[in-house]
């Protein structure tokens, strides 16, 4: 069971299916999902799932672009919350988030599958290498210190 974060505000919960779920089993995660008042998914056994599959390309691909100075960070994360009128962009949860744990994740992604898309970009390394993690420490893609 993957609750999205946070818990109690957000109405997805992604379930994962291993070759080792019975039918029975999934359908009582998915009740007890309900009756949360969750909305329910089901996703096969595969890295990162159906939600972080989709999200972390789309963070490190921002991560990319600032990287190679195609826009900032304001003007990224822009693009998405008005241009797709999301409520955060890429640049922003990931600071919220935590640089150090969109890296861990994506790390693991990418060791699983060696798909470049899930590979961790340099400047995200090196942030996180200097502490910077974003809300938590204050410093990540914005500075959170004023």
């Amino acid at each position: 069971m993957h609750f999205m974060s946070p818990v109690p505000l957000d109405r997805l919960l992604e379930l994962v299916r291993t070759v080792k779920t019975s039918d029975d089993t999934l359908n009582i995660a998915k009740g007890f999902g309900q009756s949360l008042g969750k909305e329910v998914i089901v996703a096969q056994d595969t890295p990162g799932f159906i939600f972080n599959y989709l999200l972390i390309p789309w963070q490190l691909n921002a991560v990319r672009m600032l990287e190679k100075g195609i826009a900032s960070a304001e003007e990224i994360d822009k693009s998405m919350t008005i241009g797709l009128n999301y409520p955060i962009g890429p640049l922003a949860l990931t600071d919220l988030n935590g640089l150090d744990v969109t890296c861990m994740i994506a790390k693991a992604m990418y060791e699983e599958t060696k798909d470049l898309q899930f590979a961790p970009p340099i400047l995200m390394k090196r942030m996180v290498a200097s502490g910077w993690l974003g809300r938590k420490t204050g410093k990540g893609f914005y500075d959170y210190t004023k």
